[in-house]
């Protein structure tokens, strides 16, 4: 018996379905063999929430299961879904925080800085941003855990992915890179559909404070667009990659201000 060989297994495959698959292997570490194009990606980036809800969904099964079945501490098991979703993140948005925090801290002009993010050795401002965002994440979790609001841990991860969106529709792109795409592509339409989607989704999940992480997503999306704006005049990949975890906390802190006050 003879095997047939593949010539075209490794050419890119077109199509809505493979752009999505493959931009979830793109932003996770799940092993799904998809051959796609950075170009097709970025058109579908509009999507890109809907595999936070996915990878989302699967932190806070863990989370039952770790705190519920298991009866692990709280706090432990706060720092063991900060950990898995950071790891099936492949570590690329908390890379990009950490470059981009040094980048913020360096005082010099906008090219030594962007030299800075680029720069593979990590400095104080990455150390302190891994502790602060760690620390406050960890820290919201446990809490959210400690309530058995488990669904909002999950619309944290939809609002990381939203922010990251809020920031390429509010930034120009100019460096060579992944992130250029993602916000050349990204139109103004695609993004109202994804929020409005989203906005609609979160409030089913948990009314009402499911919208309110939303909106925190917009805003810390709002503001790395801001910093980055003044530090770099453009947005690199790190750059989106830090909106995703700053978003991500800002929804968690501002869903549990609204608890904690209603």
């Amino acid at each position: 018996m003879t095997i047939e060989k593949r010539d075209d297994y490794f050419e890119p495959k077109t199509g809505r379905l493979n752009a999505f698959i493959g931009l979830l292997t793109f932003f996770t570490i799940i092993p799904i063999r998809m051959y796609t194009t950075i170009e097709d990606m970025a058109k579908m980036a509009w999507s890109m929430p809907f595999i936070g809800a996915f990878v989302g969904l699967i932190g806070i099964i863990i989370a039952y299961f770790l705190s519920n079945i298991v009866n692990l501490p709280g706090l432990l098991v706060a720092c063991l879904v900060y950990g898995f979703f950071t790891l099936i993140n492949g570590c690329h948005h908390l890379d990009g925080l950490l470059d981009f925090s040094d980048a913020v801290m360096y005082q010099g002009s906008v090219e030594d800085k962007i030299k800075i993010m680029r720069d593979p050795i990590s400095g104080t401002g990455a150390l302190a941003s891994l502790f602060l965002v760690g620390i406050c994440t960890i820290s919201c979790y446990y809490s959210l855990i400690s309530e058995n609001l488990l669904i909002l841990i999950l619309i944290s991860e939809i609002s990381g992915k939203i922010g990251l969106l809020t920031t390429c529709i509010s930034s120009k792109s100019g460096v060579d890179g992944t992130g250029k795409e993602f916000i050349e592509y990204l139109t103004v339409p695609m993004y109202l559909v994804s929020i409005i989607i989203f906005i609609i989704i979160s409030y089913l999940l948990n009314p009402p404070y499911g919208v309110f992480g939303i909106f925190g997503g917009i805003i810390g999306g709002g503001l790395i667009s801001l910093i980055s704006k003044k530090h770099f005049k453009v947005a690199t990949g790190d750059v989106l990659g830090a909106s995703n975890e700053i978003s991500r906390l800002i929804s968690l802190i501002l869903m549990i201000l609204i608890i904690v006050n209603i």
